[in-house]
């Protein structure tokens, strides 16, 4: 390990100052990644342990969780309490058992502390309590709904009254931040208290959210499928207008064709009731009557002035000599008749015109009629001209330059991003191969020590070495003036070495260092 930390530390004495520098910030990035992970993997999940609470209730939560050591935190404005998930259950059976929390803002719940010595007044007003609370808890699950406030007014029943007075519904909804109230959830909450009380009409049911504006609207059970008549009108225009318009599109091409629709719908319930008799002449008669006369008479005064009695009951005056006669037949049948009777009941929102005007680029590229662009569209939309529709189609010239302008500031702007993520291309590339060059360097200059540093060792080692070897095969002389010469000139090769090596020891007293301890390392 020293060996180790010895090598970190000539090879990081061996950088230049800027790779020091990226050495070091680099080791502190990864120290703070490491300790940001080893924080998030630490931190436990919380989730709600109780919600919508009241202040009380809230620290009273708070103390038990403190008392036993629970974790917390606090959210909501200090109406919501969070524990770490894996213990919200067992946190919540705990703190049931404690009765918290204690406080109850409504629900059948009320109902449970009824005595005998309650009043008629006490048990209705407790009952209507009662169904406030059961309906804003009801409304407070639907999405988005952050708390809501249900009042009810059910005046008493009249027992000999032939007409009540109707029951009536308020409700108050704060969405969520950035929330909206869609017609549809109106609509839900609307139907969903009329048929949770009895006697309440939907029409009876007010609907406004926390800044005051109503939501609901007379026509809210219309049928209509929107909260008013306005939206219901607004809906089935953009929806004719962008058939009418991909038809178009289909035909002379996107750009060149533009649809302004009015639909007149009509929103009254009607109900027409219709009576038809009829009968089967094949089918037999349900009673009959036949009465039959006869008369004979010899006298010509019997036949009176107009003369016998034809068959069909007239007086006939007989020829001949005189001698009358008198016939009289009935018959009376009574046919049996059906009688149907047809009531019908007229939804709200039919259409009762169309009014279509639609504009064709004359520049278009291509050239289409227009009356086969009104043929076209009055068969799209089943035109009837009895209900007072109308088809107006004219060719004109558009004005394109707000979609030139438009068109030119999308291509500046797609330009702009283009040359943005061009220079961050670029400068990511030049400051990865700056990276690359510093690392190119750095090992490079690392080669280049390490090879000086093997030079340097290897010609200290053949020095000593030749050193030693001339040392041992020198023999024994006397002294004498070829003696003293040769001592002189080797006294001054041993100084010339001797330079050498203070040279080499002052340009890399490292190197040298190590090398020594490895002899005496090596040394028996």
């Amino acid at each position: 390990m020293t060996q180790s930390l010895n090598r970190l530390k000539d090879t990081f004495a061996s950088f230049s100052a800027g790779q020091k520098a990226v050495a070091v910030v680099g080791t502190l990035a990864l120290l703070l990644a490491g300790f940001m992970v080893f924080r998030w993997a630490a931190t436990p999940s919380y989730s709600p342990l109780f919600s919508n609470m009241s202040a009380e209730d809230a620290s009273a939560v708070i103390d038990e969780l403190e008392a036993t050591g629970v974790p917390y935190e606090i959210s909501n404005g200090g109406a919501t309490v969070m524990v770490p998930q894996e213990q919200v259950h067992e946190t919540r059976i705990a703190l049931s058992g404690e009765g918290l929390p204690a406080s109850n803002d409504g629900g059948y719940s009320l109902l449970d502390e009824q005595s005998l010595s309650t009043s008629q007044f006490q048990e209705q007003t407790s009952f209507k309590r009662a169904m406030e609370g059961e309906l804003a808890t009801t409304i407070e699950a639907i999405d988005g709904v952050r708390t809501a406030v249900v009042r009810l007014a059910l005046p008493p029943k009249q027992v000999f009254a032939k007409e009540q007075d109707p029951a009536t519904a308020s409700v108050l909804v704060a969405t969520d931040p950035g929330d909206t109230f869609a017609p549809e959830q109106v609509q839900a909450v609307v139907h969903l208290v009329a048929s949770s009380i009895d006697g309440l009409a939907p029409e009876k049911v007010t609907v406004a959210d926390s800044t005051g504006r109503l939501l609901s609207a007379d026509d809210a059970t219309s049928g209509t499928g929107a909260g008013t008549r306005a939206q219901a009108v607004e809906e089935y225009q953009d929806d004719l207008s962008a058939k009418i318009q991909r038809t178009l599109d289909t035909v002379i091409g996107p750009g060149n064709s533009t649809v302004a629709l009015s639909a007149n719908l009509d929103f009254d319930k009607s109900v027409s009731t219709s009576t038809t008799y009829q009968s089967d002449p094949a089918a037999k008669p349900l009673s009959r009557s036949r009465q039959r006369e006869t008369y004979n008479g010899g006298a010509a005064g019997n036949a009176g002035a107009g003369g016998p009695v034809g068959p069909e009951g007239q007086m006939e005056q007989q020829p001949g000599n005189g001698e009358g006669a008198y016939n009289k037949e009935t018959t009376t049948e009574d046919n049996a008749v059906n009688q149907v009777v047809e009531t019908r009941e007229a939804a709200p929102g039919g259409v009762e015109s169309l009014h279509i005007g639609i504009a064709l680029d004359a520049n278009a590229p291509v050239k289409v009629s227009a009356g086969d662009v009104r043929d076209l569209i009055a068969a799209a939309i089943g035109e009837d001209l009895d209900r007072g529709d109308t088809i107006e189609v004219a060719t004109l010239a558009f004005d394109r330059s707000a979609e030139e302008a438009a068109q030119q500031e999308l291509e500046a702007a797609a330009a702009a991003d283009a040359k943005a993520a061009r220079n961050e291309m670029l400068r990511n590339g030049g400051l990865g191969a700056l990276v690359a060059l510093m690392l190119l360097l750095a090992w490079l200059k690392g080669r280049k020590r390490a090879k000086a540093r093997a030079e340097a060792t290897t010609y200290v080692v053949e020095q000593l070495r030749l050193d030693q070897a001339t040392r041992a095969q020198q023999p024994v002389m006397e002294t004498s003036a070829a003696m003293v010469a040769l001592e002189s000139a080797e006294r001054n090769e041993a100084d010339d070495l001797r330079e050498e090596l203070t040279a080499l020891v002052e340009r890399q007293p490292e190197d040298v260092a190590q090398l020594l301890r490895g002899w005496l390392v090596e040394r028996p």
